[in-house]
């Protein structure tokens, strides 16, 4: 079995016909890492995300899903194939409850009883809430349900879009290690954030990405410490895209 379980080749891919945001984007996913996609606004992140999720339109280039093309599957196909995608809003059903959220992901599921209490395993908090609506769970548990839903179907790899997004600082540290916990399930997670820092001490690679193209790569501790970090995503010099 390869150690590679994503891998991106040249693609290409935006909202409108031929203005594409992304262009020549490449990337490699290794399996059970935490690789982090970061860059200043605009660059393309969230664009990059969907596109391999099936919700922007690829117009040129290659995803493969261990070894299978995958770049214009239906959304509703990834599923199938170990492919989670959680959104960065509107990833909970709020009207429901967390019960019935849960149930709804693994409604097709023949063990769904078993499965749900391995889930409550990972997420003890959602637990005494099982029959409160999902609305009026606080940010941080509203994140722990979308991810909950996402892992109910024992994906090889979740896509994730920021995450941390409207969280305070310390949420931010629990969501992010629960990603970083994921990978020991078995989970490979490619995680598109805003809070650099903190994403990069749980990650094991890291991709910078300016005005929709690859501008560096490498380890995440060592892109931590990079100077080129600040250039590109705090607005200082800039850094020409490749």
């Amino acid at each position: 079995m390869s150690d590679t379980v994503l891998t991106i080749e040249g693609l290409e891919a935006g909202y409108v016909r031929d203005l594409p945001i992304l262009r020549n984007v490449a990337l490699t996913l290794r399996r059970q890492s935490l690789t982090t996609i970061i860059g200043p606004n605009g660059a393309g992140k969230s664009t990059l995300i969907k596109a391999i999720a099936g919700l922007v339109p690829v117009s040129a280039g290659r995803i493969m899903l261990d070894g299978a093309e995958i770049t214009h599957l239906r959304p509703d196909r990834m599923g199938e194939l170990g492919l989670a995608y959680v959104p960065q809003t509107d990833n909970i059903f709020r009207q429901l409850s967390i019960r019935e959220n849960l149930a709804l992901v693994m409604r097709r599921m023949p063990d769904r009883a078993s499965r749900l209490q391995e889930l409550l395993g990972v997420f003890p908090a959602l637990e005494p809430k099982l029959g409160d609506r999902a609305g009026s769970l606080s940010g941080g548990q509203r994140q722990m349900l979308a991810v909950a839903m996402a892992l109910a179907r024992r994906p090889r790899v979740m896509l994730m879009d920021e995450p941390s997004a409207g969280l305070s600082p310390k949420i931010t540290a629990e969501v992010l290690d629960l990603a970083r916990g994921l990978t020991g399930q078995g989970v490979s997670i490619l995680l598109v954030e805003q809070n650099v820092k903190q994403a990069l001490r749980v990650s094991d690679h890291c991709y910078i990405l300016a005005e929709g193209r690859n501008q560096l790569d490498g380890p995440a501790a060592q892109i931590l410490s990079d100077p080129v970090v600040g250039e590109i995503y705090l607005g200082g010099k800039r850094v020409g895209a490749a």
